[in-house]
């Protein structure tokens, strides 16, 4: 920044003393580096030029009857040369070139080349065929008026361009490679091969206009305070000093993708008005020996220059995975190179006073132990995914720059959207604004965020895919089957709409509005699967026969039946035991910790399971068959019905979650209505 000012200060002092505004002012008195890339497009254009335009004073290229008739048995030939067995030189006795039809073929040649020749060319078949029709076309002639060919070998352009490839390549890795792994942004990171060890950091300072703060940042409270202090120590440092405490050298944002880590940082960037690097784990990794290692004594040099300052690592898990688990065995590992100079500087003798370490991933499991030892990142904080209370607060930010409709209930798109992080509320609110321009509409309204919710979740709608009407049926008894057996059990999430149109690669689809909870039991998990398998179990009663349409469903309650036996502990015949590996040190490992017996009784006793929640589905189904049968008939009419369809056909739920549910639904809806009656 320093320098750009000086420059500035330059230019204006040039001109108050020249008085006018010269070239030498608009350009900024630089001068265009020479580029040594140019020279070598020269020198290949100019063998291009040389090869293909030769201004057509080649040999004239002829057939084997002009050849016979006009040269070989009129004795004008002088020589013949067979070049590669792929063409024929002919040459032309000096005394015949005055004759006229040489003169009008080899005009240009002869004017501006020898008259040695070659003077013809012919192209040939195969070399065998030419010295046959060769022989017995001098057949008539005496032996020593005969013309015998001679076999030469020429280099081809193409030869040329084989000796000359290995320069070729030595110059496009040296262009390509080298100045690709010398450039990058920040932290002193040059444009040669020498600056290749230079730290890639992005720096933040004062100078940076950085608008992004923790208001930004809707949730995420306790993270917040967290951060929050780490910030106050860098600009209050005494406050926390004068009791004998010590701000922590590190922390970890842990949590899912899309949960705001990355957000965070950048509010801190903003929040703390000190010098901030931002780089990535990747930024380190590079394909010679030592170059991620000389990076971070680098960024840390750099660091320590500018403290107190922050620097925040995203994804470091591309750096710091646990030491001895690369797939890749035996090889000399300079990732690890990398994380060993990494620990080294965040903890070693060399003092960091005032160098704050932020690093985000959603791996924490695959980390190095002694990264995440105290010292190092002395705090894991926790990036969950947002519960109701908290997207309500991300839609409010992300509605800011929206024109939404005035009675659009924020409340009613937190509850809309469980399971979704900040990421996808903003894809959310994004979409939304899309469709309802697309309408043509003058505001963001409600029927857009649910249809925008749809689009995320189950992709595009495709009513113009071909479905025969068998198909259709088919998929409307398995759609109405899930909506039927999840609609008569307790634990089951209860049901939104149901569709039959296609969407993204599903030809039918059903929306669920799960409960928020964080722990679930076995007879939660239980009835889950029993609602996922009623699709199935519909077709089997309806039509008799199955159809590949429950892959997806199968495959989901598959993966809960292990889970449940092999995780968590919920089978009678394994007990209570889990094989779950939560540290990931048996991510790449050969072995099983189990033996071979208790691998069959895990298979038998997933397989127990789904067998008697297909089972259960079924006599769901079979004791409200009439409604079943109601359902698919109003889907294959109206092919999309909601809520009060299923309540008109079965009666409302009376379970207690449910009540209690709409008891919190009800409530929110006065307390909106009370807000809105005092303002």
């Amino acid at each position: 920044m320093e320098e750009n000012n000086d420059s500035k200060q330059k230019s204006e002092g040039n001109k108050e003393n020249n008085g006018s505004k010269t070239p030498g002012n608009l350009l900024g008195n630089k001068k265009p580096k020479f580029n040594a890339l140019w020279i070598y497009i020269l020198i290949a254009a100019a063998i291009l030029l040389i090869y293909f335009f030769d201004s057509g004073q080649g040999p004239v290229p002829i057939d084997w009857k002009f050849f016979r008739n006009e040269l070989l048995l009129q004795k004008e030939v002088k020589e013949i040369k067979v070049v590669n067995e792929q063409y024929v030189e002919i040459y032309v006795k000096e005394e015949m070139l005055e004759q006229p039809k040489h003169q009008k073929n080899l005009s240009k040649k002869l004017n501006s080349f020898s008259k040695v020749g070659p003077h013809y060319t012919m192209t040939i078949a195969s070399n065998d065929n030419f010295s046959k029709n060769l022989e017995e076309a001098q057949a008539d002639l005496p032996e020593a008026e005969r013309v015998y060919p001679e076999y030469v070998r020429k280099r081809t352009f193409g030869d040329s361009m084989y000796l000359l490839l290995p320069l070729i390549i030595l110059v496009v890795f040296y262009l390509v490679i080298f100045r690709r792994m010398g450039g990058g942004s920040g932290g002193g990171g040059g444009t040669n091969i020498f600056n290749v060890g230079k730290s890639k950091a992005r720096i933040f300072d004062k100078d940076e206009n950085i608008r992004l703060d923790f208001k930004d940042v809707a949730g995420l409270e306790e993270a917040k305070m967290e951060v929050k202090e780490i910030v106050d120590f860098l600009k209050k440092p005494k406050k926390y000093t004068d009791l004998g405490g010590k701000i922590p050298k590190g922390a970890l944002l842990v949590g899912p993708p899309g949960t705001g880590k990355t957000l965070l940082a950048k509010a801190v960037a903003g929040e703390a008005h000190v010098p901030f690097f931002s780089l990535s784990g990747s930024d380190f990794v590079e394909m010679f020996v030592g170059v991620g290692a000389s990076r971070v004594r680098d960024l840390f040099k750099q660091a320590k220059e500018k403290a107190p300052c922050i620097v925040f690592i995203d994804e470091i898990d591309a750096i710091g995975r646990a030491r001895g688990r690369n797939p890749n065995m035996g090889a000399n590992d300079e990732r690890e190179n990398t994380l060993n100079q990494l620990l080294t500087e965040m903890d070693g003798f060399a003092s960091n006073a005032g160098v704050i370490i932020l690093a985000a991933t959603n791996r924490a499991d695959i980390l190095d132990k002694a990264l995440l030892r105290a010292g190092r990142f002395d705090r894991q904080i926790y990036v969950e995914l947002p519960d109701l209370n908290e997207r309500k607060e991300i839609f409010k930010v992300h509605l800011r720059p929206l024109k939404i409709d005035k009675e659009l209930d924020v409340d009613f798109l937190a509850r809309q959207t469980p399971g979704f992080s900040g990421a996808d509320i903003a894809n959310v609110c994004n979409e939304a604004a899309l469709i309802a321009a697309r309408k043509n509409k003058k505001s963001v309204q409600k029927q857009d965020f649910l249809d925008a919710v749809d689009r995320i979740v189950g992709g595009l709608e495709k009513k113009n895919k071909i479905i025969s009407l068998d198909e259709k049926k088919t998929i409307a008894y398995h759609e109405a089957g899930h909506a039927t057996v999840s609609w008569m059990l307790e634990h089951a999430s209860p049901l939104v709409k149901v569709t039959i149109i296609p969407r993204g690669k599903s030809l039918g689809a059903a929306w669920y509005l799960p409960e928020e909870r964080q722990i679930t039991t076995r007879d939660q998990l239980l009835q889950e699967m029993t609602a996922t398998l009623g699709g199935r179990a519909a077709e089997q009663i309806i039509f008799g026969k199955l159809s590949t349409g429950a892959l997806n469903d199968l495959e989901r309650v598959t993966k809960q039946a292990y889970a449940m036996v092999a995780y968590f502990g919920l089978s009678e015949k394994i007990g209570n035991m889990s094989f779950y590996d939560s540290s990931g040190q048996s991510e790449y490992s050969f072995q099983r910790p189990y033996s071979d017996k208790t691998a069959e009784l895990i298979d038998e006793e997933a397989k127990s399971i789904v067998d008697l929640q297909y089972v259960e589905a079924m006599n769901i189904l079979n004791q409200h068959k009439e409604g079943l049968v109601q359902l698919a008939d109003q889907l294959l009419e109206k092919e999309v019905i909601f809520t009060e369809d299923l309540e008109k056909i079965f009666g409302k739920r009376i379970f207690k979650a449910d009540v209690s549910r709409e008891t919190e639904r009800k409530e929110d809806v006065k307390a909106v209505e009370d807000e809105n009656t005092a303002e």
